[in-house]
């Protein structure tokens, strides 16, 4: 009887183990939001790190969040590191723009998990207002994918970026200060 106990324990365990490698070995999570804005002020926004954590969704989270900059202040080479009880610990650097179109962030993670992702906001000029995209993409390792059967990245993160486009509808549409 324990033989069988084990064997069907063993059995599952292996055949959980075997489904976890058949899981895909990047993820993306993708968010986009109408902006009654130009996409020069929606840039400005997202271009410049001090702008971008003002409608950041991650940044309001741990109100003791310790943040340093570093680099330039906005565009490419632009850094900003946080560590945080509730957030973690990780950096983000701007590694490339295209004025009014595109910025794309190198985003590492240390705390809790290791992770080294790509974060990328498109904007496209649609009737008037401007098409935002907030995504971001990464390698899912194997410890990754047994976790990812149990929380689904694409809920807990996208509900963050569609807040966080909220936040960044709000501050961009807002009367500008005289």
């Amino acid at each position: 009887m324990l033989k069988t106990i084990l064997l069907v324990a063993f059995s599952a365990v292996a055949l959980l183990l075997i489904f976890t490698a058949t899981r895909p070995d990047t993820f993306r999570v993708e968010r986009s939001a109408s902006v009654k804005a130009p996409p020069e002020r929606v840039f400005a926004l997202i271009n410049d790190l001090h702008s971008f954590n003002q409608w950041n969704p991650y940044e309001k989270k741990d109100p003791a969040l310790k943040g340093t900059y570093g680099g330039t202040r906005s565009g490419q080479g632009a850094a900003y590191a946080w560590e945080s009880d509730k957030v973690g610990v990780g950096r983000m650097e701007i590694v490339d723009t295209v004025p009014a179109s595109r910025v794309t962030m190198k985003l590492d993670f240390f705390k809790p998990f290791e992770a080294h992702n790509t974060a990328e906001f498109t904007l496209r000029p649609e009737a008037g207002a401007t098409r935002v995209t907030w995504s971001m993409q990464g390698a899912v390792p194997f410890f990754a994918k047994l976790v990812h059967l149990v929380f689904n990245m694409d809920k807990m993160v996208g509900k963050d970026f569609e807040e966080g486009l909220v936040n960044l509808k709000t501050l961009a549409e807002a009367p500008a200060a005289r």
